[in-house]
């Protein structure tokens, strides 16, 4: 910028704010980044270091990750399942070299051995850790150190900050065997420029809703993982319309994070019935039916089949609603429920077609009403 102020036109003045918003934000939003890079790896440090020099390591041997996670969540610690341990440590083994990153003011978390340990290994590192760490999220990182060849891995690092893919760009070139099909390509340059054309780039300052983001920064998941204002508007009417039902609906959880995997979930509405005696999994989409919305869905019944149910429990229930300015879908996913006296009750007690049709409708016009409103439509 580095305009003079006066003679400032409103125009230049909006500019300017826009300006200043964009690039701060996008500073806290890489701060925030690195801070939880940071903290992710010199967890994997002290778990390696444990394993090596821990006083009663013995004690707990193959079952450290297991204990060491149960305390944890009890201490609040977020993001710290036995899983979420386990690519802690991996990510540490993978980039010895992050130690370079961490600022002075941190330095006293490190063990007092750490620096002469990981000095040498740093010139194998095809990337400067300052630049990986400043440029690529933890969720980028966790999906590179999946990869178990360090060539393959280093292809990835350069291509994902050359092309600034997202996390789900990179899963997808992963997923397209894109460092196999360039291997074999005769003519790279043509491919790199096809895969470039197509992809899909990360906003940096919308980072910061990276979920592991939000749970390292203590902030509700409800605060930040909805598709849109939209959404979550219309799930707080939906919590209350199915508990104003009176079908036995018993609310547990909104946007409920479940692991599956490396990859985190993010269920929209979860509730217990205490008639059919199963989970109600409610996922609502603000835009058409797609396939890939039953697949989501199905997978999140999957999960909660196999980890949350109890003795007595019926199977879980899904409820998918998806709706557009001109169409409400309404799908129930059976899940594989054949009882047919079950399914009977299933559909005697959760809410008719017809009463989600209307709810969908009526609160969607007056969401929409009131937005126009607000920015000044409609007197």
């Amino acid at each position: 910028m580095g305009a003079k102020l006066r003679g400032l036109s409103f125009q230049r003045l909006v500019s300017a704010i826009s300006e200043i918003d964009h690039q701060l934000a996008v500073q806290a939003g890489r701060a925030v980044n690195i801070s939880l890079t940071l903290r992710n790896w010199l967890i994997g440090l002290y778990i390696a270091e444990y394993e090596l020099n821990g006083s009663d390591r013995a004690r707990y041997g193959e079952n450290l990750l297991n204990a060491l996670s149960e305390v944890l969540r009890k201490k609040n610690v977020s993001n710290t399942g036995r899983r979420q341990l386990y690519n802690y440590l991996t990510f540490y083994r993978a980039y010895p070299q992050i130690v370079r990153t961490v600022p002075a003011q941190s330095r006293h978390l490190l063990p007092a051995t750490t620096h002469q340990k990981v000095r040498t290994a740093s010139a194998q590192l095809t990337i400067p850790p300052e630049k990986l760490i400043g440029t690529l999220s933890y969720s980028h990182l966790e999906l590179l150190v999946g990869l178990d060849d360090d060539l393959k891995r280093a292809f990835y690092e350069i291509e994902c900050i050359r092309g600034n893919w997202s996390v789900r760009e990179l899963k997808r070139q992963i997923a397209s065997l894109y460092y196999e099909r360039s291997g074999l390509s005769k003519d790279k340059k043509k491919l790199a420029k096809l895969v470039r054309k197509g992809a899909e780039t990360a906003e940096p300052k919308f980072t910061i809703r990276d979920p592991y983001v939000f749970e390292f920064l203590g902030i509700k998941a409800k605060e930040v993982m909805g598709e849109s204002d939209l959404e979550n508007a219309l799930l707080d009417k939906l919590h209350d319309f199915l508990l104003e039902l009176g079908h036995g609906f018993c609310f547990e959880a909104r946007q409920k994070r479940i692991l599956i995997g490396k990859k985190p979930g993010f269920v929209d509405l979860v509730f217990y019935h205490r008639i059919l005696k199963c989970h109600v999994l409610i996922e609502l989409k603000v835009d058409e039916f797609k396939h890939e919305h039953i697949g989501q869905l199905n997978t999140y019944i999957s999960w909660y089949r196999k980890n949350m149910m109890n003795d007595g429990d019926n199977l879980p229930v899904g409820i998918l609603l998806c709706t557009d300015k001109d169409h409400t879908l309404v799908e129930y996913a059976l899940a594989g429920m054949d009882n047919r006296l079950f399914v009977s009750k299933y559909q005697l007690e959760l809410p008719k077609k017809k009463e989600m049709e209307r709810f969908l409708k009526e609160h969607l016009s007056a969401i929409r009403l009131a937005e126009m409103k607000e920015i000044g439509y409609g007197g």
